[in-house]
């Protein structure tokens, strides 16, 4: 493990670089500025290291990191919640209105934009916990949240985050990665050739361009929205389809086919050109699959310019809009009750 400065923050602390490396030729480098997945570099076909996801080369653009959330540690809750407002236990909640008339992953205060502190690094396993302390009334939720996130790069090749949380209040919880993978390189452009395939035969379509689902559960058979099987991202994304015109493509949760509560898989997705391939796990019940609509001449790491599609985002989470939407499961913590929530990109060559 090597730890290296990162950049100095307007209140004078100091945000750092954390780089880890396994034994079986994976790279990832963390920081405790927003808790953030900065470099992950990846073996491809060739055996040549792939960097494999967008992001930013200084802490500067992080700090104004509002829009694209590259690599962010989403919380207290990720995605959206309708009109910035939610009841719970008999008290109304108010939250900052970010997007519309709507809050997008808990307001312009984010965890991502937080200096965490560094409460454990076990440099003989690779991994790495940061801790946040978010104060009660913290974006506008209950109870003081003591929040961790431990990244672990494992033999396997797989990343592992473990969010953690604890409440001295009944309050909301539902954090999540928001890291854009192009498994081909964060360089190398478009991701619509890219193939996914989801473990979800069903999704939460939206209402209209807010992106507030209308709270039901639809089948993704014979619509564009069927990555049941193996599909490339661009073969529909531009069908003449109401939910992908709403969005600008797929930005929509997928109910994942799995028991509440239990780890499983949730997808694959497979580089074309590396010959990379990514498959993500989690405990929790749905995912956000984001074909990266909104990125647009962002500059990114060595001065590449990324611009729509060119990452994709699998965010595993409740459901949006769950903390109000009775349809849904609630992401609720209830108080003095820590709770984990865990996630795992691993990645492997495909056989051909």
């Amino acid at each position: 493990m090597e730890k290296r400065f990162f950049g100095s923050l307007p209140n004078g602390e100091t945000a750092y670089l954390f780089d880890f490396e396994n034994t079986s030729g994976m790279k990832m480098t963390v920081s405790n500025l927003g808790a953030t997945l900065i470099n992950l570099w990846v073996p491809d076909k060739q055996g040549h290291l792939r960097d494999v996801v967008l992001g930013y080369d200084n802490s500067e653009q992080y700090l104004n990191n509002t829009k694209t959330f590259f690599g962010a540690t989403i919380g207290r809750n990720a995605n959206r919640i309708a009109n910035s407002a939610f009841d719970l236990a008999g008290e109304r909640h108010q939250l900052a209105k970010n997007e519309g008339e709507n809050n997008l992953h808990s307001g312009p205060n984010g965890f991502q934009l937080r200096l965490w502190q560094v409460k454990t690094i076990d440099e003989a396993a690779n991994k790495i916990i940061f801790e946040l302390n978010s104060p009660a009334g913290d974006q506008g939720f209950p109870g003081t949240l003591i929040c961790s996130v431990a990244y672990q790069l494992k033999v396997d090749n797989s990343l592992s985050i473990t969010f953690s949380g604890e409440a001295d209040e009944t309050t909301v919880f539902n954090p999540t990665n928001h890291s854009y993978f192009n498994l081909n390189g964060h360089d190398s452009g478009s991701i619509l050739n890219h193939e996914l395939q989801l473990n979800a035969k069903e999704y939460t379509p939206v209402l209209n361009s807010d992106s507030i689902p209308t709270g039901e559960i639809v089948t993704v058979k014979d619509t564009p929205f069927d990555f049941t099987q193996k599909k490339k991202i661009g073969a529909e994304i531009d069908a003449a389809c109401q939910q992908l015109e709403f969005t600008g493509g797929y930005d929509h949760n997928f109910v994942l086919d799995k028991p509440a509560e239990t780890l499983g898989e949730a997808g694959i997705l497979t580089g074309d050109s590396s010959g990379i391939s990514m498959a993500v796990s989690t405990d929790l019940p749905g995912i956000q699959f984001y074909s990266g609509n909104f990125v647009d001449n962002e500059r990114g790491k060595q001065n590449v310019y990324y611009q729509s599609r060119s990452g994709v985002c699998l965010e595993t989470q409740y459901f949006p809009n769950a903390v109000k939407e009775p349809n849904f499961a609630a992401p609720i913590l209830p108080a003095d009750t820590p709770i984990s929530y865990q996630t795992s990109f691993r990645f492997f060559l495909e056989d051909k």
